[in-house]
């Protein structure tokens, strides 16, 4: 991996007595490790031609964990200094006890490089940034008198993080992130409607700065916009319903991907708990998690644990095969990590995460999926969602979705809601599209108060018996 420019245990701590305190943690524990982190954000915000908001922040720390079976014992700080990671050592230490554990056998190395070293925060000057906002929200008023609103923000990151072991492994990642998003607001006889669109991922901001990338995305939210200002109250009962391709993958994640997690099945609150070799989907559904998909923004070349990413099959033909699990839990469990385990930042401990959660696709023609459609729902995009763990039953507003009778579309939609539960909903999926595709890099989970980047993905996919809330009568 290529220089950059973080080097903690050279300019920070003496890497040799850096080791010597984590050895003295985690004597007689299972694991444990020092995370160092230094991190540079800067975001940009258009709205209604206004500067709204602009940050640039930088920040770095240290976390030291120590683990013994089940305990954790984790401490952080900012002050990187050799007194502070001793006083780390101590708080930690208290986890390991009298010791009697086995250190768990290092993460196996990897030369595999999944993005850029390169800062895109240097990739343009904060005014260039500006003026492409400015220039982006004067497009979006002149494509249509009916626009009255235009939000539009940038954001890059560089995270670089170094990873120390008791056994003496050492590791580093460089991890970028850039990210764009459009939103519009329409207005036509008193009725207001909004779109949105967006994107990003692992790379520069070259080409979220291109032209045609954000000018693609400025019609798409306008196109967003306007079907929901001609859309009418969407219907309530129970329906067949025909999720579009991509970003609705949320629903996926949400609804069965943290039910995948190995702490929730470890602990036996999930709804796949124990349910490992059995049927849970039906015929044809596979679903994988994968961290090793080059530039996208649930990648990840290296785990906060230092564990590779990997392409982790969690159901493969309806049969439920795999769990994500980071090191702790996938000792417990007795079985190897998969490259899972997340965290937030140096001040959170790792836990078992997603990355790029998706679905695979079938060979059906999408139109044909619509077709077989009697009376139902198509919903192409999703906003915001709440999931039950323990039972997968999720609550899902969709932000763009029509009316579907005897295989033809009637029209769109507004305030509809899917209602229902992860695992009865896989085993109702009845037809999956040849249109796999990713969504556009926009997505973060939240889980136990630690925000992370992720992907997801889906086919067009048909499920039946859905509940559908609306206010049509």
């Amino acid at each position: 991996m290529s220089d950059t420019g973080f080097r903690p245990f050279e300019t920070a701590f003496d890497k040799e007595d850096a080791l010597s305190i984590l050895r003295d943690a985690t004597a007689g524990a299972d694991d444990g490790e020092i995370f160092a982190e230094r991190r540079v954000s800067e975001s940009l915000l258009l709205d209604d031609q206004r500067i709204k908001s602009a940050s640039y922040n930088a920040a770095e720390g240290f976390g030291l964990r120590a683990v013994r079976g089940e305990v954790t014992g984790y401490a952080h700080s900012t002050h990187m200094t050799i007194d502070a990671l001793r006083r780390a050592a101590q708080t930690a230490r208290l986890a390991v006890g009298d010791g009697g554990g086995t250190l768990a056998d290092a993460p196996k190395p990897t030369n595999q490089r999944l993005y850029t070293d390169a800062d895109p925060i240097a990739g343009a000057t904060f005014s260039v940034k500006l003026d492409l906002l400015r220039e982006i929200d004067d497009f979006l008023r002149g494509l249509d008198k009916r626009v009255v609103q235009v939000s539009a923000s940038m954001a890059a990151s560089l995270q670089q993080i170094e990873i120390l072991r008791p056994d003496g492994q050492h590791l580093r990642d460089t991890r970028p992130m850039t990210r764009l998003n459009l939103s519009v607001i329409v207005e036509e006889n008193g009725r207001r409607e909004s779109g949105s669109a967006g994107g990003g991922g692992r790379a520069g901001l070259d080409g979220l700065m291109a032209r045609a990338t954000w000018e693609g995305m400025a019609r798409e939210a306008l196109r967003i916009a306007l079907v929901n200002l001609e859309a009418e109250p969407a219907p309530a009962g129970v329906m067949d319903v025909v999720l579009g391709p991509g970003w609705p993958g949320i629903l996926l994640h949400e609804a069965v991907g943290h039910g995948l997690e190995g702490d929730f099945n470890r602990k036996g609150t999930s709804a796949f708990a124990g349910l490992m070799g059995q049927q849970v989907a039906s015929k044809g559904v596979t679903v994988l998690d994968d961290g090793t998909i080059p530039d996208r923004r649930g990648s990840i070349t290296i785990d906060d644990e230092g564990t590779p990413s990997a392409r982790n099959v969690l159901i493969e033909d309806g049969v439920l095969v795999g769990f994500m699990q980071d090191r702790q839990n996938a000792r417990l469990m007795g079985v190897a990590p998969t490259g899972n385990g997340r965290r937030e930042s140096y001040a959170h401990a790792p836990m078992p995460r997603m990355t790029n959660t998706y679905m695979l696709g079938g060979d059906t023609a999408p139109e044909d999926i619509v077709a077989d459609l009697k009376d139902g729902i198509h919903a192409v995009g999703f906003g915001g969602g709440q999931v039950d763990i323990t039972n997968g039953k999720f609550v899902f507003s969709c932000t763009e979705a029509y009316r579907v009778r005897n295989g033809r579309i009637v029209g769109p939609v507004k305030g509809a809601t899917l209602i229902g539960d992860g695992a009865t909903a896989l085993t109702k999926i009845r037809a999956l599209g040849n249109d796999m595709a990713l969504d556009p890099g926009m997505g973060t989970c939240g889980k136990a108060g630690q925000w992370v980047p992720v992907g997801v993905g889906q086919p067009t996919l048909m499920i039946g018996g859905l509940t559908v809330g609306g206010s049509a009568a």
